[in-house]
């Protein structure tokens, strides 16, 4: 009688060791479902909160409650300011030659200009001229022709060319570099 005892003691306790890993795998399987659907709502932006509820630049914030509710009129927004135009500067024209293994030398000629965030940019712009023209002359002698070719190489060469304008002219804000002219000889 006794090991009966102790067989169905020891049958209890067998038991919610199971039950107790069953209910352990159970719990981090709804937390980790959890989770999930906590982190697709996070990144699709329909939770109220974070990021994506940052008012994003180009539209304004929602005004403040009861802002009109005390004169008894409900307020419409204000007109949206009209966007200012973009400012220009001119880039000097570039012509260098462009990395090639043949005997031949290939050349690039280059007109851009820079777009600005702002007129003030353009003093910042003019005192970093020898910079840039550094930057871009080195990074396009660099260059394979096989690099330009297509729209995607044009992209690439607009886009390395404005990472570079905005380091050489750091306080300015360079928005594009938009290509006047670009002839591979």
């Amino acid at each position: 009688m006794a090991q009966a005892a102790a067989a169905t003691a020891d049958g209890a306790e067998e038991s919610p060791k199971k039950g107790g890993k069953k209910k352990l795998v159970l719990i981090a399987l709804v937390l980790l479902v959890l989770i999930g659907a906590g982190a697709g709502l996070w990144f699709s932006g329909l939770l109220p909160f974070g990021k994506s509820a940052e008012p994003q630049e180009g539209h304004a914030a929602a005004p403040a409650e009861g802002h009109g509710a005390a004169s008894g009129t409900v307020s419409s927004s204000a007109p949206p300011q009209p966007a200012r135009p973009p400012v220009f500067f001119d880039m000097p024209e570039i012509l260098t030659n462009l990395n090639v293994s043949g005997r031949r030398a290939t050349f690039i000629r280059l007109k851009a200009k820079l777009e600005l965030s702002s007129e003030a940019d353009t003093a910042a712009v003019q005192a970093a001229m020898p910079r840039l023209m550094d930057l871009f002359q080195t990074y396009l002698r660099e260059m394979r022709p096989e690099e330009l070719r297509g729209s995607q190489g044009t992209y690439r060469l607009r886009e390395e060319l404005r990472n570079r304008a905005s380091l050489a002219a750091s306080p300015a804000k360079v928005q594009d570099v938009l290509f006047v002219e670009m002839i591979v000889q």
